[in-house]
């Protein structure tokens, strides 16, 4: 009878929707006005007693008002909107973020996370706890590293204790005060409040936190006409919302942004990592979602680097610790540090060992035990990493190839993103990653076998390097074979060695594999072109 009951009221409310908004089924609407609708016919008291009985929450749906010339500031703009309505109509303390592909697994998640919320020890200064981010549709294998093992397993242990880690954008609860804090807040002015959180009475009465709306009994209509307003799009302007308050705008990567914010407020944050998931959601399973995800993410951080909040530059005397300042400013200056050296990496020694030019110590050189040490430190170090957080060597390999991938392609195009946002030579976007499971795709994943239905901007770039080192690598062998240089050029042959092993699934794709997932011919041979042109500018340069 539950899911009966359930299922009809949602059919009712998804007419009304649609009513309003009308079907969005082509893609998101971007012209509408603010809907805001309780999932409860009547506001009497019986209504909300055969609510109870059913063991049904007060549930909302809340979708603000979009408007062609109006920025809406993508997630954070719609989070902020969530924060205000919910103010006027529950006011809960403590808020909730979950993803709309995530569930929650354990429903004692919130008795978990009140457990810091409330120990009279921390909770003065805590703002959020923040859970990882689990999937229920990972392979064993788990080619494209969807779990993330190095930041929730590894990096954000460590944060824990130094003031905490930041907002992961999900699986979070976050103390309503932290984001609707501030100078004029507890100045507690009328005017400056209104300067501050805009012109609605009733959101400024609720920024006390013993105001608890009288939702459902004979102020439902007043209530829902002022979430009207707080829902839409000219309310923010003029006053602080993702600037000061709420969820921080001026970049798609408003999580990083909102939790660095946070923390150089005197707030602190805590990791909780139970053994039970406390929310499951769904993890990448392709290789263009992989790209796309990660393009995102990394010019998000970049647009962060060259920004006022430059955690460089803002956060050292700010943050609660400078470690923990440090700490975002790593995460802001990776994608950086990843894409200029693997480039360097995976062109400059074999350009130069197909032109014969020596660039690293021969092996009976003492400085080869120093090029070595420090190879053999790095991987040593990665390897123990893997296997102490519980992951096989065949992870540590899947690692090793999607950091690769990512740093030459994600992080190249994200960071260049990123700067051209910056001078004005493009517009702030955001590229939603796909939902819905493709089923050859999906097939493929469950097999370890990587999926190369992907743009050919990231396909070329990266086939085409694979197949410099395959150049270079074979180049080196008639060196070693032939000409006898193992001596001096074993280094230089080495590297592409490697390459061609952590991507030899790329090799696959291009010269063994027939199925739909593999790279299209066209694509290899413009990669093929490609790094014909990365020689001849090779010789160029080195001759």
């Amino acid at each position: 009878m539950g899911e009966i009951w359930v299922q009809e009221k949602y059919e009712a409310f998804k007419k009304k929707v649609k009513a309003t908004v009308g079907d969005t089924r082509s893609g998101p609407s971007r012209n509408h006005p603010a809907v805001i609708e309780v999932i409860q016919e009547t506001s009497s008291e019986d209504a909300i007693q055969e609510n109870e009985t059913k063991n049904m929450p007060l549930l909302v749906y809340v979708s603000r008002e979009k408007r062609p010339s109006h920025f809406h500031n993508f997630k954070a703009g719609a989070l902020n909107v969530l924060l205000r309505v919910s103010g006027v109509i529950s006011n809960s303390p403590y808020i909730l973020g979950l993803d709309c592909d995530m569930h929650c697994h354990d429903p004692s998640s919130a008795r978990q996370a009140m457990c810091f919320h409330l120990d009279p020890k921390i909770s003065p200064s805590l703002a959020f706890v923040q859970f990882p981010q689990k999937f229920h549709n990972i392979s064993n294998n788990d080619i494209y590293d969807s779990q993330m093992r190095s930041i929730f397993s590894l990096l954000w242990q460590g944060v824990d204790g130094v003031g905490g880690p930041g907002v992961a954008g999900t699986g979070y609860y976050i103390k309503r005060l932290s984001l609707c804090s501030s100078s004029k807040h507890e100045d507690g002015d009328p005017m400056k409040l209104r300067q501050s959180f805009g012109p609605s009475n009733e959101f400024i009465k609720c920024l006390h936190q013993n105001k608890k709306p009288d939702m459902l009994i004979h102020r439902k209509n007043a209530l829902l006409n002022e979430a009207q307003l707080l829902a839409s799009c000219a309310f923010e302007n003029g006053t602080e919302w993702g600037e000061e308050v709420g969820f921080m705008y001026g970049s798609v990567a408003e999580d990083y942004v909102t939790g660095f914010r946070l923390h150089c407020k005197g707030w602190i944050s805590v990791y909780y990592n139970p053994p039970r998931p406390q929310f499951l959601g769904r993890g990448i399973t392709n290789l263009d979602d992989f790209f796309v995800h990660v393009t995102r993410w990394t010019s998000g951080m970049v647009d962060v680097l060259f920004s006022k909040f430059c955690p460089l530059i803002y956060g050292p005397l700010k943050t609660s610790t400078f470690l923990q300042s440090m700490c975002y400013a790593e995460m802001a200056l990776v994608p950086i540090f990843h894409f200029l050296p693997l480039w360097c990496l995976a062109t400059i020694p074999q350009l130069c060992l197909l032109n014969g030019i020596p660039l690293y110590p021969e092996v009976s050189n003492s400085y080869f035990i120093v090029f070595s040490f420090v190879f053999l430190s790095l991987i040593s170090k990665h390897l123990y990493e893997v296997l102490s957080t519980g992951f096989t060597f065949q992870h540590w390999i899947n690692e090793q190839r999607v950091w690769m991938m990512k740093s030459v392609i994600s992080d190249l195009y994200g960071s260049v993103d990123g700067f051209m946002k910056k001078i004005g030579m493009r517009e702030a976007s955001f590229y939603l990653t796909n939902k819905v499971d493709d089923v050859d795709q999906l097939k493929r994943y469950n097999m370890g076998v990587f999926d190369f239905q992907t743009s050919i901007l990231f396909l070329a770039p990266m086939a085409a390097l694979v197949i410099l080192n395959m150049a270079s690598f074979a180049v080196g062998i008639y060196r070693v074979i032939l000409l006898g240089e193992l001596d001096k050029f074993f280094i230089q042959v080495f590297i592409p060695f490697y390459v061609i092993l952590m991507n030899y699934p790329i090799v696959e794709g291009m010269l063994i594999r027939k199925d739909g997932g593999r790279i299209p011919p066209s694509v290899t041979l413009l990669s093929a072109i490609v790094s014909l042109i990365f020689y001849f500018l090779g010789y160029i340069i080195f001759m």
